[in-house]
């Protein structure tokens, strides 16, 4: 008797790829692993070899401060002027239209915000100290030493041309985006302290302590001050010594 032959069953098309995957997910996960191990290996290599020659970024704490201080220093400047302005639109320039103190305006705040990362490659790196003072302006004294040097003649190697020893280091000019960055990402805080709290407190305090830095250890540098200037000494003449004249 003939008894038919039955074909094989087709696997669906659908279950081999999703039993494919399975099989192959495990090592592509793997390799993805490895890749990004080896990413960061090569970043940190990066890092340590800046760190290597000496260079530090500024940290939070060192950016938020300075941005702090220059933004406030910029308001102290623009909140001189005595001028009223009108805000307000009009088509028919019928309505009469607001007036306002500059000093307390929203246009006052934008103009001081304008620009204020700029003033931060005003500043230079100090080595000599090694908090948040190092940034600070006017020339370092290592700096103020070298070009003394090079006005007595002496040759001075760097590894950078004479003319570029003057200019922002690495690190302020890192530290110039980081404010930038900073700005954009908190200008609601800076809003909110210009309008409503900047007689109750300072923008450090408000912006830094508060926003910013969530951890009391990153606080540290908004204590830290410059040391005050060293008084010259001065010579005082004692009884019998003679005046020439």
């Amino acid at each position: 008797m003939y008894t038919p032959v039955h074909n094989k069953q087709e696997v669906p098309r659908q279950f081999v790829i999703d039993n494919n995957w399975k099989m192959f997910a495990p090592l592509l996960l793997i390799a993805l692993l490895v890749n990004f191990g080896s990413v960061l290996g090569t970043e940190d290599a990066h890092l340590s070899a800046e760190e290597a020659q000496g260079v530090r970024y500024a940290n939070r704490c060192e950016a938020c401060k300075i941005l702090a201080t220059e933004l406030e220093a910029r308001l102290g400047e623009t909140g001189k002027s005595h001028d009223v302005i009108e805000i307000g639109y009009s088509v028919d320039d019928v309505r009469p239209k607001k007036r306002t103190e500059y000093r307390r305006s929203e246009l006052r705040l934008l103009e001081s915000l304008e620009n204020v990362c700029d003033r931060v490659l005003e500043y230079n790196l100090h080595k000599e100290r090694t908090d948040s003072t190092r940034f600070a302006k006017g020339m370092s004294q290592t700096f103020q030493t070298l070009h003394g040097l090079v006005d007595k003649g002496v040759k001075v190697d760097l590894g950078i041309p004479y003319e570029l020893w003057d200019k922002p280091p690495v690190e302020v000019t890192q530290m110039k985006t980081q404010c930038e960055n900073m700005l954009e990402q908190y200008e609601d805080t800076i809003s909110d302290w210009y309008f409503k709290l900047q007689q109750d407190k300072t923008l450090k305090q408000h912006l830094c302590a508060d926003h910013v830095l969530k951890r009391k250890e990153e606080r540290q540098c908004l204590q830290e001050q410059l040391p005050s200037p060293k008084k010259p000494a001065i010579n005082k003449k004692k009884k019998g010594d003679n005046e020439e004249l």
